[in-house]
């Protein structure tokens, strides 16, 4: 089946504003700015989405796709988690561009914390993690603030650290978090 036009002028709005917002950030990316990449009229982004920060919402919108925990044996929990959530950064960089612009933006700021809390607490939850909500903090904490470091601020002894040495000095920490009872767990 043909993709319709409509969809294909959806895709050219959301290209150009992961593009803008991640170059621009919020405040500074415009309606204006974000048709013109899209090489089309600004009324039709406001007809798609309605406004700039819906515009944002779905351009932010992020699938952290977390792993199934039930198979994976407990010492390997973190290795596991940060090897996926490299993928997962090094794949789509709809997510770089949501912390890049979240350091600067509230509305950003209150999509990450959409986006991690309905997705990784609930999962920890099913696990039956005690404690669920304080570790996908320290989760989110220790990822978003190495990808910070890696893809947004750049430092380069972190940009260029292979994936298998990132997993061996973030993994037992990871595991750590998941793992460990709570001190204040009964």
């Amino acid at each position: 089946m043909a993709e319709k036009k409509s969809d294909r002028t959806r895709a050219a709005i959301l290209a150009a504003a992961r593009e803008r917002f991640g170059a621009d950030g919020y405040e500074r990316a415009t309606i204006r700015a974000i048709a013109a990449d899209a090489a089309i009229d600004p009324a039709m982004v406001m007809r798609y989405y309605g406004s700039k920060e819906k515009l944002f919402a779905a351009a932010a919108e992020f699938d952290i796709r977390l792993p199934d925990f039930g198979n994976i044996p407990l010492e390997s929990l973190g290795e596991v988690l940060v090897r996926h959530f490299l993928a997962r950064w090094e794949a789509d960089d709809s997510l770089r561009v949501l912390l890049r612009t979240a350091v600067t933006n509230e509305v950003a700021v209150q999509r990450m914390r959409e986006i991690f809390a309905a997705q990784l607490e609930p999962t920890l939850r099913r696990h039956a993690i005690d404690s669920p909500e304080v570790r996908a903090g320290l989760v989110s904490t220790q990822m978003l603030g190495f990808a910070l470091w890696r893809y947004i601020l750049e430092l380069p002894p972190i940009v260029t650290m292979p994936a298998d040495e990132v997993v061996y000095w973030l993994g037992p920490t990871m595991t750590r978090y998941l793992t460990e009872p709570s001190p204040s767990a009964p």
